[in-house]
């Protein structure tokens, strides 16, 4: 009796262990145990600071580029931090630290005044990848953790000019207007800056060779009052396109509600399709798809390879694009864009071919002109912070060479046919 008890207890207890066993392995990992979590979950984790929020163009397009390319790559949504408008100040320091300490592996930041807080924090946090989007330090910075990446911004401002030109020309050869006369709101008198609006003017002078323009500037990427006033003052002059690279609706609007009024206006936006608020005055906007950025650098990252210093690529890679032409563009735009895309794929046009604008001399040194104005040798790096480029040759082949030495715009030349209205 007392072997059959015996017995009976030890099956008893081999029962219960293998019932508990099948707990143990139907149970689900323990979410705050992170090595028990999907392989793919705990790979990488994203850090995103933006200077503004949803609302802002060019903020919106990099989350949405972020967005797109994680999900390209099965990155879960829970793997990005986003923080949103932060300054560029101390801010962006205190920013990026905290999303370290929450264990984002890589961290971006989307906005130029940015970048030195970035590098801060990447000396900060060795084992942690900074990437500091349009900022033109990790060059000089030392660091392996500490990067840069930027599209070639340039070259759907080129194309976006070639659709204002064919506009341009359409109302003078309808002796609608004669003078061709091109406003432009601006953020900051930065080479970014300068780099767009010189390339939106040679594209507008590609079709209208005598085509002049005035730029104001806001002091702000993100203002919709001062840029819709700006673009209104700008138009009081005369000007019959406005350009913008500045981050809101805000010019895009003041042209609609001039062009109901009666003014001959039309614009040109940035970042985000403008039809929606100037169904009339939009023309079309240039456009950055941040997400093949994100794609390469995060593909990179991920495979554990050392990540370009400086990254860049444009329209060849679908990185930049013009958004969808308006009602209001000339007949045969369509046909000029497609051509304009073409040269610029194949190399045969060049942005800043330099026997297409001429530059009065250099004061500063930054760069030489022969006689007639035409540029023959310019710098493209500025290697003592004084604004000033004054290494790295940028010419070659008779065209300024944009995002090649570093990929921050670093174009600052001032071409005749522009004339600034406050650089301050």
């Amino acid at each position: 009796m007392k072997k059959f008890l015996a017995m009976l207890l030890a099956l008893t207890m081999v029962l219960a262990l293998a019932a508990c066993g099948g707990k143990k392995e139907e149970a689900p990992a323990p979410a705050e145990t992170p090595a028990e979590a999907p392989a793919e979950e705990s790979a990488v984790k994203i850090g995103l600071i933006c200077v503004h929020d949803i609302n802002s163009g060019y903020d919106a397009a990099h989350i949405e580029g972020l967005q797109t390319a994680c999900k390209e790559l099965g990155i879960p949504e829970s793997q990005i931090v986003m923080k949103y408008n932060i300054p560029e100040d101390e801010t962006c320091q205190d920013t990026a630290v905290d999303l370290a300490e929450q264990g984002c592996t890589i961290i971006f930041s989307d906005s130029y005044g940015h970048q030195m807080h970035m590098q801060a924090a990447a000396e900060e946090y060795p084992d942690v990848t900074f990437v500091a989007c349009t900022g033109d330090l990790a060059a000089s910075s030392g660091l392996s953790n500490y990067k840069n990446m930027f599209p070639y911004t340039y070259e759907s401002r080129y194309v976006s000019g070639v659709v204002a030109g064919m506009k341009l020309k359409e109302l003078m050869d309808a002796g609608t207007i004669s003078d061709p006369y091109v406003g432009y709101v601006g953020a900051y008198p930065y080479a970014e800056v300068v780099c767009g609006y010189t390339a939106f003017l040679l594209g507008i002078q590609s079709v209208v060779p005598e085509a002049h323009m005035d730029v104001q500037y806001t002091n702000s990427w993100y203002d919709p009052a001062k840029e819709a006033e700006t673009a209104n003052a700008l138009m009081a002059r005369g000007c019959v396109i406005i350009g913008q690279h500045a981050d809101s609706t805000g010019a895009p609007s003041a042209v609609q509600e001039a062009l109901e009024k009666g003014t001959v206006a039309y614009s040109v936006g940035y970042n985000i399709d403008m039809l929606s608020v100037a169904p009339d005055a939009a023309l079309t906007s240039a456009q950055n798809n941040w997400s093949v950025l994100y794609k390469h650098m995060l593909e990179e990252f991920m495979a554990g390879e050392e990540l370009p210093t400086d990254f860049a690529c444009g329209y060849a890679d679908g990185a930049v694009m013009i958004s969808a032409l308006g009602g209001s563009c000339a007949e045969g735009t369509q046909e000029a864009v497609d051509a304009a895309w073409a040269g610029i794929k194949d190399g045969s046009l060049k942005v800043f071919d330099t026997s297409k604008f001429t530059c009065q001399p250099a004061a500063d040194g930054s760069y030489q002109v022969d006689a007639d104005g035409h540029v023959t040798s310019a710098f493209g790096l500025d290697t003592n912070g004084d604004w000033v480029n004054d290494a790295g040759e940028a010419i070659e082949g008779g065209a300024f060479m944009e995002s090649v030495l570093r990929s921050a715009p670093y174009f600052a030349l001032r071409i005749d046919g522009i004339t600034e209205l406050n650089n301050n």
